[in-house]
């Protein structure tokens, strides 16, 4: 095994830690908290063609459309000259299980080796694969990180609602940027004003309940599939925002519970198998202090009665038992009919599959059984659109307009 640079301690503070973009709202938090303990993150934004070039000459083309993505803007930015490759370091996150969650920042490693080997890349994982990084997640550390996955799963539901309705264009964008600063200050200061999430969750809901929207009936449009191609403008080439410039409503399901299903995966394993560990009684510690937060929210939004409460994930849970087994966990494994099953019981019956070309859990887990939530809810509309570096955004957009034509408001 080659010998790659690593992160130490010492380059907390001399080092600038570049960060892929998969969700802007979520990530530019999350970075804020680094920041109060020294770390400088900065989120990266390229994404032009040139990023999609990059990842080719570096991936194997077995390799799937993420990790080509998230490698390609690696590769784009330390060639643009922008930053000193004495002085950068890469961050990626990991997930675990049996695909690139896992095994991409192997790929990335090999591929910076080439022309950078003094630049580390670093692993942000709850799951132990990294067991050496200097890159430390302390308890008080983890607590904001769930916070700032709760801020950013309501602002991108508000945004995005406020958005397609708005009747001064741009409102929705200034009222998210202002409940951007906001929070990012309060991370980025240490402030324990954080924990004032009741607050904080009504000011929220609140500030875009003000903002003018047009009692127009449009198509709603959720949006499932894998994680990062589900999230990723870069990925999904600007879903959100071709949704509403077709005059659709985007409904994107929370970040929270690709998380939780993570929590989930790991001690509903050690139930199946009989075969508790440590790691488990851990995972399904923190399940519980999850959920208990995210009910908090969904009581909050209730209450506020001004946009949809996020889908309790106990109820996706017995969605998903009713189609497949928590057992499959390959991918994003079971979590995707549940969502699809979920949005379309709450009236989003026109539901758009995002994944990328040739990931087979994903093919099996989405398109294998939207026949089967078809069957059980007949005016589901869902259609699975691939991603890949051949894929012509022209046509993604033109299947997504074909779906809109049988679209049901």
């Amino acid at each position: 095994m080659p010998e790659y640079a690593k992160f130490t301690e010492d380059m907390i503070r001399t080092h600038t830690i570049l960060v892929p973009d998969m969700l802007p709202i979520h990530f530019k938090m999350l970075i804020s908290i680094f920041e109060a303990k020294g770390y400088k993150l900065e989120l990266l934004r390229n994404d032009s063609r040139a990023v999609v070039d990059e990842g080719l000459k570096n991936v194997h083309n077995d390799a799937c459309y993420p990790a080509l993505l998230v490698i390609g803007q690696f590769m784009d930015a330390l060639k643009s000259g922008k930053y000193d490759p004495d002085r950068t370091a890469l961050l990626i996150t990991q997930t675990g299980g049996g695909c690139r969650a896992s095994n991409y920042i192997h790929l990335l490693r090999k591929a910076v080796a080439k022309n950078y080997p003094q630049i580390p890349v670093v692993s942000l994982n709850f799951s132990g694969l990294e067991k050496d990084s200097a890159f430390r997640i302390t308890a008080p550390m983890f607590l904001k990180m769930l916070y700032a996955v709760l801020y950013g799963d309501l602002l991108m539901t508000c945004y995005n609602k406020c958005r397609a309705y708005e009747i001064n264009k741009g409102d929705a964008k200034k009222m998210l940027d202002k409940w951007h600063r906001r929070l990012c200050n309060i991370f980025r200061k240490g402030s324990k004003m954080f924990l004032k999430t009741k607050k904080i969750y009504r000011d929220i809901l609140d500030d875009f309940a003000s903002i003018p929207l047009s009692s127009e009936k449009k198509i709603r449009v959720g949006i499932v599939g894998e994680i990062y191609v589900k999230y990723s403008p870069l990925a999904n080439n600007h879903l959100e925002d071709f949704l509403i410039s077709e005059g659709c409503e985007p409904v994107v399901p929370s970040l929270l519970e690709f998380v939780m299903y993570c929590a989930a995966a790991n001690f509903n394993n050690a139930k199946i198998y009989d075969h508790p560990t440590k790691s488990s009684v851990f995972n399904k510690i923190g399940y519980d202090l999850i959920y208990a937060k995210q009910k908090e929210l969904i009581k909050v939004m209730k209450e506020q009665g001004s946009f949809e409460p996020l889908h309790d994930f106990e109820h996706l849970r017995k969605l998903a038992d009713k189609y497949i087994n928590q057992g499959v966990v390959m991918g994003e494994g079971w979590l995707i009919p549940a969502e699809m099953a979920a949005l379309a019981k709450s009236g989003v019956e026109n539901i758009i599959c995002t994944q990328p070309f040739g990931c087979l859990p994903n093919h099996i887990v989405a398109k294998g059984m939207s026949r089967a939530i078809k069957q059980d809810n007949p005016n589901a509309n869902i259609v699975a659109i691939d991603y890949d570096p051949g894929a012509t955004r022209v046509n993604q957009e033109n299947r997504i307009k074909l779906m809109l034509a049988n679209a049901r408001l």
